[in-house]
């Protein structure tokens, strides 16, 4: 716990079981109370190693998405009383040893969600991030931010934090099952005005990390432009989002 708040960390898992042991091995358990693995139907033995290492294990009978994974992700978590929500992925692309300083920025009471940025500071290409992924990420964030009329230093980070409270005030279940939920939330959260922090997170891109190819990234950036516009166009007044319509069915 932090502050008398009770800490889960989520792992959105599909073939995972290369990586499994390392991320689980630096989470810190010491303020970390209940760690999560949802298996989105793998192919290989992130179930068994995740049960030999004691996660809280659950299993989807298909592939739901990635999106669809972090939606029983999150449920679970709220199921299971976390109070602070880490989300992290398994493959071990972002270090599990930032989790303690997240949820302290959540328990201080100053922020409502805290992102994990990869491009604070120098380090996104020396850790290996392709350099059109580099450029596409710098140029979709900065129309995101004039769109949404927001300051991040980027919006595609799949490490992520969240209190109790946006957990169960966004309507999840109208996002996508694919890679650009991380992006609708992150809309959705900033649309009722939670307030949203950063921290530095180095960059680390290998064999083993999962990483999407280059037509599933042009798709997801065409996804990312669609909810810039939707969001824009639903606070004009131009158009009623369902997206972003929290309060309707």
């Amino acid at each position: 716990m932090i502050a008398n708040r009770r800490v889960a960390v989520v792992l959105p898992a599909y073939n995972a079981a290369r990586t499994l042991v390392q991320t689980c091995a630096e989470i810190p358990r010491d303020i970390v109370d209940d760690v999560i693995l949802t298996d989105d139907a793998s192919r290989d033995d992130t179930v068994r190693i995740a049960g030999e290492l004691g996660l809280h294990v659950i299993r989807h009978d298909r592939n739901r998405g990635y999106g669809g994974n972090q939606k029983t992700c999150y449920a679970a978590a709220l199921a299971r009383g976390a109070d602070i929500v880490v989300m992290l992925h398994p493959d071990y692309q972002y270090t599990p040893t930032l989790v303690p300083a997240m949820a302290a920025m959540l328990a201080s009471g100053q922020y409502d969600a805290v992102l994990a940025s990869r491009i604070l500071g120098r380090g996104a290409i020396a850790g290996g991030m392709p350099r059109y992924k580099y450029v596409a990420n710098r140029a979709l964030t900065l129309t995101q931010n004039i769109m949404m009329g927001a300051k991040l230093s980027e919006y595609h980070s799949g490490y992520r934090a969240w209190t109790r409270a946006v957990l169960e005030r966004l309507p999840l279940e109208r996002c996508s099952d694919d890679f650009v939920f991380d992006n609708q939330m992150l809309a959705q959260a900033h649309h009722l005005g939670f307030r949203i922090g950063e921290i530095s997170c180095p960059t680390k891109y290998f064999a083993e990390a999962s990483s999407i190819n280059l037509r599933r990234s042009i798709v997801y950036g065409l996804g990312v432009l669609r909810t810039a516009a939707q969001y824009r166009l639903h606070h004009a007044g131009l158009r009623r989002d369902r997206l972003f319509d929290a309060d309707r069915p």
